[in-house]
């Protein structure tokens, strides 16, 4: 794991100059690897000397680029280090300009590890450590560790927080065991996976593959197309069916549409394998601890007094076997891409009621008493209505038979809006409320009272003479499903149910 100190030095005290330790050589491998996306950076200064006929120099500069490259990895390895005491973590880094930091265990929220493919075929793995301090700026990394040693860093940090002794764990142990406090709520199998890529259809592959074809067009051995009819049509001549293609068309359709399907299915199962294979969430004294991944293994802690809110999400089709997806809205972060912890991908309700246990929050029961929004809130989509009907009628006026789609588009958006409006539910059950809206994708937010920083009641000209108003609320963390909101509600109604979140805030 080291270059500077014994492979056992897993927990070294702050004095002692010897217990400093470098990242994993491997760090050099992983740099190599990363110069493929940096060399985009030197495409323009390489076609400037193709363009100006200095061909010969065009060898000599990408070899320099490498190596400069390599030698700035190098040069950074060599001067990143990092020390790991009874209760902190201290790194020093940087080449010219030198950066000491020091992380005490008491203010590290989580302890992350993640393994890309390259990762894992050298056994190292990438420490990240939340500060809990705001902003990607303040937390702290150690990209290549060891994986066993990177394991014991976790399980002493946790000791620590939990108030146990840290026991020392040796670099060249084994997988470090669980602690006998965790216990499994929820796993993926492979049939599972199966399962939810199926429920995940997505067409977004076709539309990768087609842009890829169209930009390597030039680059292909061959002349072909899949998306281009041209092509297919000059392949059925060849064979002599393009008269049989004209008298069975149907079968054309047929294709083209179990074509389509096939690549969603596809890509959809393809989608949930790479992400959530070996999917684990488990229970841990002070946090939920979620692994996944195929290529990529990520380890991330939820710590459970950080939950803000529950947000259950299902599909039209998928709500019907029963299937939904839980997120978690927390002041810990999930990586860079989700501000949403995912902890149950998918799953029956029976799955995730004990989940839900496990942070305080509950489903409402079947006797709760939903309230609904006005029919107003359909007043965005109407107005998207009328102006696809003007648009449409305003073509045909000019000529344009296809004209006729705006109205029979308006007609249709107008009656999704109406019967949407429909969706749009709330209730209060005294220590949290939950908020539920959609119909292609049905969403339940479960937000608990405590967890409401602020709440804004908006009225504007069209809610005010209804007597309606808005209720929205602030709560940490920030959710990539959209803000927390129930639209147009009676004002008094509006008055009230602010009034008693504010009040037991108070009261806590």
């Amino acid at each position: 794991m080291s270059d500077a100190a014994p492979p056992d030095a897993a927990i070294a005290a702050p004095g002692d100059e010897s217990g400093w330790q470098r990242l994993h050589p491997a760090t050099l491998a992983l740099a190599v690897v990363a110069l493929g996306p940096k060399s985009l950076n030197a495409l323009p200064a390489v076609a400037a000397l193709g363009f100006t006929g200095n061909w010969i120099w065009i060898v000599p500069a990408i070899g320099a680029f490498l190596l400069i490259s390599l030698l700035a990895a190098w040069f950074q390895w060599l001067r990143f280090r990092f020390l790991v005491g009874d209760d902190e973590v201290v790194i020093e880094s940087g080449v010219f300009a030198r950066q000491h930091r020091t992380i005490p265990f008491d203010r590290i929220q989580d302890v992350s590890i993640e393994q890309g493919l390259i990762a894992r075929a050298f056994g190292i793995a990438k420490v990240g450590f939340e500060t809990g301090a705001g902003g990607k700026e303040n937390d702290a990394a150690l990209n290549a560790i060891a994986l066993d040693a990177a394991q014991a860093l976790r399980t002493t940090i946790r000791a620590h927080r939990s108030g146990e002794a840290a026991a020392v764990v040796a670099a060249d142990a084994p997988d470090v065991a669980p602690a006998p406090d965790d216990r499994l709520l929820f796993a993926m199998a492979p049939g599972r996976l199966l399962t939810a890529g199926l429920f995940n259809f997505s067409l977004a592959a076709l539309a990768v593959v087609g842009a890829a074809m169209q930009f390597f067009d030039g680059l292909l051995p061959f002349d072909f197309n899949i998306f281009n009819p041209v092509d297919w049509i000059d392949i059925a001549e060849d064979q002599g069916l393009d008269q049989w293609l004209l008298a069975h068309r149907w079968i054309a359709g047929i294709g083209a549409a179990l074509s389509l399907l096939l690549i969603g299915f596809v890509s959809g199962i393809a989608t949930m394998f790479f992400a959530n294979w070996g999917f684990r969430l488990t229970r841990e004294p002070r946090a939920l601890r979620r692994t996944r991944g195929l290529t990529t293994r990520t380890d991330v802690a939820l710590p459970v007094k950080r939950v803000q809110a529950a947000i259950l999400v299902t599909g039209w089709f998928r709500r019907r076997f029963g299937w939904h997806e839980l997120r978690l809205q927390s002041l810990a972060s999930d990586g860079e891409k989700e501000r949403d912890h995912q902890v149950v991908p998918f799953g029956k309700l029976a799955e995730i009621d004990p989940v839900l246990g496990e942070i305080a929050i509950a489903r409402p029961g079947a006797e709760a008493a939903w309230q609904h929004s006005h029919r107003i809130v359909a007043l965005g989509g109407l107005i998207g209505a009328v102006g696809a009907s003007a648009g449409g009628i305003v073509a045909v006026s000019f000529g344009q038979p296809l004209g006729w789609l705006g109205p029979v588009a308006g007609l249709l958006i107008g009656a999704g809006s109406l019967f949407g409006a429909r969706f749009h539910r709330w209730t209060d059950l005294g220590e949290q409320v939950a908020i539920r809206r959609g119909i292609w994708k049905p969403k339940t937010t479960l937000l608990p009272h405590a967890s409401v920083q602020s709440i804004d009641l908006k009225s504007d000209f069209i809610l005010r003479p209804l007597g309606l108003a808005t209720l929205v609320f602030g709560v940490p963390g920030g959710s990539s499903l959209a803000s927390h909101e129930i639209p147009a509600i009676p004002l008094g109604a509006a008055h009230d149910l602010r009034t008693r979140i504010l009040a037991a805030r108070a009261r806590r």
